[in-house]
């Protein structure tokens, strides 16, 4: 996993695009607010530190992001956003996944614009199934 997008590994996922870098710029944010890489050779189970899904149950628990650097208070809403544009950069699917251009108008726009994006998943029946349950957030 770590950077490279789904559609890079199988064809199942959609086309290499611009979108695949999309992908990877949505990985970096996460790994910067949660102030952890995506992958620990180390571990056995991958998935079981899934760093996408740990961000949204962060994200969607209210609870604040730990981040290397000390922050000021308003810097909180910012490293929301940066959540919420990377989980948007993620999606397994590019079609999804914004253009970089949009990606640029959700950073410089405001908080309460942003809608909350799919659970991440692994598996994609699982996405379905979260799709269907987050779409009044």
């Amino acid at each position: 996993m770590g950077y490279i997008a789904p559609e890079i590994y199988s064809r199942n996922f959609g086309t290499v695009s611009y979108k695949s870098d999309v992908y990877s710029f949505g990985m970096l944010l996460l790994e910067m607010v949660g102030g952890r890489k995506n992958i620990d050779p180390l571990v056995d189970n991958q998935s079981a530190i899934y760093l996408p899904e740990w961000v949204y149950e962060q994200l969607i628990g209210g609870h604040s992001f730990r981040v290397v650097i000390e922050m000021m208070n308003n810097e909180e809403e910012i490293v929301r956003k940066l959540v919420i544009v990377a989980l948007w950069c993620i999606q397994w699917s590019p079609n999804d996944r914004p253009t970089m251009t949009r990606v640029v108008l959700m950073l410089i726009g405001s908080l309460e614009s942003l809608e909350i994006p799919p659970r991440p998943s692994v598996s994609s029946s699982d996405q379905d199934e979260d799709e269907t349950s987050f779409k009044g957030l």
